[in-house]
């Protein structure tokens, strides 16, 4: 926390009532709750939109249904693309198809992120929020009775509640004195896109478990005019993030890999590598008046670095957090917003972290990716309901968290169903 956090400044009214840092999924499903129900939002972004952000483009069930709630048209992304089947091979190199319900909406979409992040944006603009884009920030301090943020070109712009959806460094978590040093993350990832790709890579998605990266794994996710997104993650304890630009060219090459890709796919522009934050149930959720969302509060699942769901369900937390408590208390009461959200975010994700961290434990070894694939994939129904739970079309510890049961937990249709695939 600053040193200046108890030598307050008489304001008697502030910029902003919010003011989210950071325009990706989280930033931009807070402000576009806030928006709509009366706040005065700004959000403040070094990049200027559109923006490439490294990611493997992937939405679950969980991200489609977010993205339904707060109407957002699939239309408005001219690379979305609805995928019904994922194949997973083992080590050993056996491969199963699991298949996603057919005919009963979205239950998995492929979305570039340069045209989601833009359009979510745009959708919080449209809103009501204001957006200061190309400004990074330079300081945050917190004051008893406001947040006060400094940005390039802009000044000071003061608020009564700060959103920090500044991504895994954290700008506002460093200058709030709350960087955990040397964090590099749990989960690195390398990716390119390609185009003129075979029809398999054209039309479902593929998941390889190559023994030299376990737990981590080899992605392909198709793209709409036959291209595709490539790639792989690690997890950063058990392969060097120094070894990921000799892989890439050797696992590209390998037979099953290249058979997928096609002949005649060919790599666009350069590859990108990134780190993926992963450890929601060990991080610093809030400080004064100070929700951190998305990557900014390592909200990734940890066993497959997916992180889009879980940024736009702490978004909408945080949201739900500065509102219900501005609605219970006139000016709102910072100590009960920031233990709403914990609470929120305690009762959605921790349990589902902890779950995904025992099993991929699991996933460390050929053999027990043996196992999980072999069993997973027994019959029809095995593998549709694994294919589901995979893509968090119901909560990783769903079967042990009973406060979370209803009673189509199980059964339920996916996201979108007036645009079935």
């Amino acid at each position: 926390m600053s040193p200046d956090r108890d030598v307050d400044t008489d304001v008697d009214d502030v910029d902003a009532d919010v003011i989210v840092v950071g325009g990706g999924p989280a930033g931009s499903a807070a402000a576009i709750a806030l928006a709509r129900a009366g706040q005065r939002v700004t959000i403040i972004d070094k990049a200027t939109f559109p923006r490439d952000k490294c990611c493997g483009d992937g939405l679950t069930t969980g991200a489609l249904r977010e993205l339904q709630a707060i109407g957002f048209d699939p239309a408005r992304v001219p690379s979305w693309k609805v995928t019904g089947d994922v194949w997973l091979r083992t080590p050993k190199g056996v491969s199963i198809a699991y298949p996603l319900p057919p005919g009963r909406g979205q239950y998995a979409a492929i979305a570039e992120r340069q045209e989601l992040d833009h359009q979510l944006v745009l959708m919080a603009k449209e809103a009501g929020a204001t957006l200061l884009d190309g400004h990074a920030v330079t300081n945050v301090v917190a004051r008893p009775s406001h947040i006060e943020v400094e940005a390039e070109g802009l000044g000071r712009l003061t608020a009564r509640y700060l959103i920090a959806a500044d991504g895994m460094w954290s700008p506002v978590r460093k200058h709030l004195g709350l960087t955990a040093a040397g964090y590099r993350g749990e989960w690195h990832a390398f990716r390119q896109y390609f185009s003129n790709v075979g029809p398999m890579a054209a039309n479902d998605m593929f998941i390889w478990f190559e023994p030299e990266i376990l737990p981590g794994y080899f992605w392909s996710f198709p793209l709409p005019g036959n291209r595709a997104n490539v790639g792989f993650g690690i997890d950063r304890e058990r392969v060097s993030v120094q070894d990921m630009k000799q892989l890439w060219p050797e696992l590209l090459a390998r037979p099953h890999i290249a058979e997928v890709l096609g002949p005649d796919a060919v790599a666009e522009g350069k590859h990108r590598a990134w780190p993926i934050p992963a450890r929601i149930d060990d991080i610093s959720l809030t400080a004064h008046r100070t929700f951190f969302v998305g990557d900014a509060a390592a909200a990734t699942d940890v066993m497959s670095g997916e992180g889009i769901a879980q940024a736009l369900l702490t978004g909408r937390w945080a949201a739900e957090a500065v509102l219900e408590s501005a609605a219970a208390e006139g000016a709102g009461d910072p100590a009960a917003a920031t233990a709403h959200y914990r609470d929120a975010v305690g009762n959605g994700l921790v349990a589902d972290h902890r779950m995904s961290n025992l099993l991929k434990g699991m996933l460390a070894s050929a053999a027990g990716v043996e196992f999980s694939v072999r069993f997973s994939g027994l019959n029809h129904w095995t593998r549709r309901n694994f294919a589901r739970w995979l893509f968090e079309d119901y909560p990783r510890a769903q079967l042990f968290t009973p406060r979370r049961y209803h009673r189509r937990m199980f059964t339920q249709d996916g996201a979108y169903t007036d645009r079935p695939k």
